[in-house]
């Protein structure tokens, strides 16, 4: 099951506060892989090649497929690229993490940087530029405009935390990069009962990978996101989420994390992916959702005495040139 995609496990987390939080292992996702497995968007890689291998007008043979990303996206597609064939270029941003860049290349894919001083949707346009004056060379798959991205988080992630809770889950907590995650899970638990809260970065210059800041006026807003969906939305520090990230650490330092669902993976397939060099040490997202649920449950908004799930996008071996984790890898 190295290369399995979906069904990934859910563990018990400590944060020292009253809800009961759930942490999705989302690097189970193709676990096999070297730089810390997969991650949260190894589910829309798959998903956007499915389709566009499906559809009478999607990727035609001898078309290279082209995709914008900060790290976790192009690394995806281009290991589900390679394995079918593809020639695939990955454009990133100049300050994506090291262990994605690696990861992007290991997998067969290019890779072309673009400056940090264009802003975080520089490599976006960049990619779109490249895309129109192709004359028909690239395919682009465009997680921020793709529909498969929500939908496969509708018809996977959202039922999956549902049903590995014993459907007991009353909020999810994430965050927002194209905001596929947050609104495919809202809509599949939009009549559950369960409660949805997105955030981003509190600034554009921020370092939470795979975020983006929305409520800026020189930032697009992708068209896979839908805010009205969500029942709050919220601005998170990027101090705080690498607070939390070393929290979830320092509180897991010396316990066995409690396994609350396996998902398609054996209790010792689970322990042994869980850590790095027996370290649990968690992406920067993922501290901002831990944050947020510590925030959200001082001012009331979570109940201690609810159900909490967020999403731990990726493990964090992918950022060792980060100073979040260097001290570790």
């Amino acid at each position: 099951m190295n290369g399995a995609v979906g069904e990934t496990p859910l563990v018990e987390l400590d944060l020292g506060i009253g809800p009961d939080v759930y942490g999705k292992v989302e690097w189970f996702n193709a676990a096999g892989r070297d730089h810390g497995g997969g991650s949260i968007k190894t589910r829309i890689g798959k998903a956007m090649l499915d389709a566009a291998e499906a559809a009478p007008d999607g990727i035609a043979e001898g078309e290279t497929i082209l995709e914008a990303s900060s790290g976790n996206t192009g690394t995806a597609v281009a290991r589900f690229g390679a394995e079918r064939g593809y020639d695939v270029e990955i454009v990133v941003p100049e300050h994506a993490g090291r262990g994605k860049v690696d990861a992007i290349r290991d997998a067969g894919a290019s890779v072309q940087f673009v400056d940090e001083d264009r802003g975080y949707d520089g490599f976006v346009e960049v990619a779109r530029r490249r895309y129109e004056d192709s004359s028909g060379r690239y395919y682009w798959p465009n997680q921020y405009q793709n529909p498969a991205n929500p939908a496969v988080h509708a018809a996977t992630t959202g039922p999956e935390l549902y049903r590995g809770t014993d459907t007991e889950v009353d909020h999810f907590v994430a965050g927002a990069g194209t905001g596929g995650t947050i609104t495919g899970v809202a809509h599949a638990l939009a009549d559950r009962g369960v409660s949805v809260h997105g955030f981003e970065p509190a600034s554009t210059d921020h370092d939470i990978a795979g975020l983006k800041r929305m409520r800026s006026p020189e930032t697009f807003v992708p068209d896979t996101v839908e805010f009205e969906a969500l029942d709050s939305r919220h601005a998170v520090e990027t101090d705080a989420a690498h607070e939390y990230a070393r929290v979830l650490r320092n509180r897991h330092e010396a316990t066995e994390i409690s396994i609350r669902d396996t998902g398609q993976w054996s209790v010792e397939a689970v322990r042994d992916h869980l850590r790095v060099d027996g370290e649990f040490l968690v992406g920067p997202s993922s501290g901002g959702a831990a944050a947020l649920v510590e925030r959200l449950t001082r001012r009331g908004i979570i109940g201690t005495d609810e159900t909490v799930v967020i999403p731990l996008a990726d493990r964090g071996d992918r950022y060792p040139d980060r100073a979040l984790w260097s001290a570790y890898l």
